[in-house]
Parts: structure tokens; sequence; C-alpha cells
């Protein structure tokens, strides 16, 4: 898809969304590794002080949770990237106290891809910094967010 294709309007609210069978949100998201695979892109959560792996719903008018992992890896960290591995689904890991009507019970469909492109205007580049690092820093980065750091160490990043 070619860069003039791509929103700079990020998509947001819950009504296109997709919900399992137990109502949980169904959430794709990205690992954005570098060609070497020596890096992983973060971005810095709009919600708490700290980073994430770009992630989000998966909308209804997207045929595979792919596509939705490749719109939120746009939408959140400007990046275009090609998916390389399905790093399979993992479960809510948030504590309860962690879940809120904001952040709901979700489960989470990731994928390992590398980052062709990566954009200076992006939909969300007001809202969030990102960030290259190794896998020492990111899984401390990561610390907080059980669901992110599995979806890291099921992927290929060199440790």
């Amino acid at each position: 898809m070619s860069n003039n294709h791509r929103s700079m309007e990020a998509r947001t609210g819950r009504k296109n969304q997709r919900y399992g069978p137990q109502g949980e949100r169904l959430v794709a998201g990205i690992v954005p590794l570098s060609l070497d695979k020596t890096q992983v892109l973060l971005i810095q959560s709009t919600k708490h002080d700290g980073w994430v792996l770009p992630k989000g719903g998966w909308e209804l008018d997207e045929n595979t949770a792919q596509e939705a992992a490749c719109r939120e890896a746009w939408e959140e960290a400007g990046v275009i990237c090609t998916i390389r591995a399905d790093l399979g689904k993992i479960p809510e890991m948030r504590k309860p106290s962690q879940l809120t009507v904001q952040a709901p019970k979700a489960s989470y469909q990731f994928f390992e891809a590398t980052v062709e492109k990566e954009e200076k205007n992006y939909p969300e580049m007001a809202k969030r910094n990102r960030m290259w690092m190794p896998w020492s820093q990111a899984i401390q980065r990561l610390s907080g967010r059980p669901e992110l750091l599995e979806a890291l160490k099921r992927s290929s990043l060199k440790r």
C-alpha cells in the first residue's frame, strides 16, 4: 500500500471493535524489529509513563488481525512493516486492578514484523515518541506489561 493511501488520522473509539466469545476485546499488535533483528521499536504509552509495543483493537472492517496490527504500527509508530511471523495468541495477564472501562480485559494476537520504512510524519506523532532499543533495554521497559513482554520473548529479537 502506498503512503498516499495511509490515513493521517488515527482511529478512535470502540464502536467498530471486535470482541471474543467471553466479551474480551480482540487486540492485534506488532513486535517491530530492525532488519538485522538487533533492535525493537517501542513507543510511549499515552495512558501511563512507560513504553509499549504498537497494538490496538482489531476492527470489524479489517479482514485479518495482521491487517489491524499493521494499521496500528502505522498509526502509533509511523512505520511500514512486513509481517514475518505469527507470535500467537496471548491471554490477558494484567491484574484485575489494572483493568478499567478504557482498558478492559483483552485477548492479544501479536506478529513479528520487520520495519521497511520509518516515516517522519504519522497519525500519533504528537502523542507518542518512539525509540529503537536492544533486548536488554526493551525487557526492562516492558517489565510492567507481562502480555507485551511475552510477545517480545516469542520474537526472534537477538538477545
